[in-house]
């Protein structure tokens, strides 16, 4: 995979195909494979670029003065300029979004189209926050993500009935097994932090173009329920289409639906 040293850290990415450039911004807690239907699909017509988030992968660990969605959307910016890439259409999901739709404010004249899923730009809930961070503590303090968490932390990505023998399943439960305490503590949980102490930006949702915008989401993503994304695509005045059979990490779950809704999407905007 190619490397950009980007804030003093090397960041990892995938650069396939020919075309259209067309960002892919992926979830916490996973890696490029959460797109590798994607990637294979839009790859065909299109220029896909795929960054591991920091900690994840090949990718070093997070930079030091990240302290915000803001500093990993200008981060995204400066893989662009590195890659010579003048515009691009951007598929962020979950965090992928949140600092895809800060990307798309700070400079909209890069963006052909953006694409939120399975996203918010609200605050997170307080209760919720809450919650992840004790979640976090305890990862903290062990150094690890211990067993009992890997079945509170894992069912959260998917839909509530995902047969949990399944390979997606258990693929996803491994990866968050194999995490080192050093990944962990210097990415994994200060990232975490700072997406969940987001602040709300729901205001500037009218600034997007609602005709080269689109908000996708599962019909049973949990963390990120399909309200919060009728929210957002009433603020933007932008089309809102459900995933059917699908929880929070969409792109998986229901990948031909996803592929199609994307290549429909950027063949009338990239």
């Amino acid at each position: 995979m190619p490397i950009a040293v980007i804030d003093g850290q090397p960041l990892h990415y995938i650069d396939q195909g020919t075309g259209p450039a067309v960002l892919l911004g992926s979830s916490y807690l996973w890696d490029r494979d959460m797109w590798a239907a994607q990637i294979e699909a839009l790859s065909q017509q299109y220029r896909v670029i795929v960054p591991e988030l920091w900690g994840y992968g090949e990718s070093g660990p997070l930079p030091t003065h990240t302290q915000s969605l803001d500093d990993l959307a200008r981060q995204a910016l400066v893989l662009l300029d590195h890659l010579d890439i003048a515009q691009v259409n951007l598929v962020g999901l979950s965090v992928g979004g949140m600092w895809g739709a800060r990307l798309a404010l700070l400079a909209p004249q890069r963006l052909n189209s953006v694409v939120l899923m399975d996203t918010y730009l609200g605050a997170e809930p307080e209760a919720t926050r809450q919650y992840y961070f004790s979640l976090f503590k305890m990862i903290e303090d062990a150094g690890a993500i211990p067993e009992p968490l890997l079945d509170v932390i894992a069912p959260i990505f998917f839909r509530p009935g995902i047969d949990r023998d399944s390979a997606l399943y258990q693929d996803f439960r491994k990866a968050l097994q194999s995490f080192s305490k050093e990944r962990l503590l210097q990415s994994i949980v200060p990232l975490g932090r700072l997406i969940f102490s987001r602040e709300d930006i729901l205001e500037q949702l009218p600034r997007l173009d609602a005709d080269t915008t689109l908000v996708m989401c599962g019909e049973q993503d949990k963390p990120r329920p399909p309200a919060e994304s009728h929210e957002m695509a009433e603020l933007i005045g932008c089309s809102l289409i459900l995933i059917p059979d699908a929880g929070h990490i969409s792109s998986r779950e229901n990948p031909e639906f996803v592929n199609e809704a994307l290549l429909t999407f950027l063949a009338n905007h990239a």
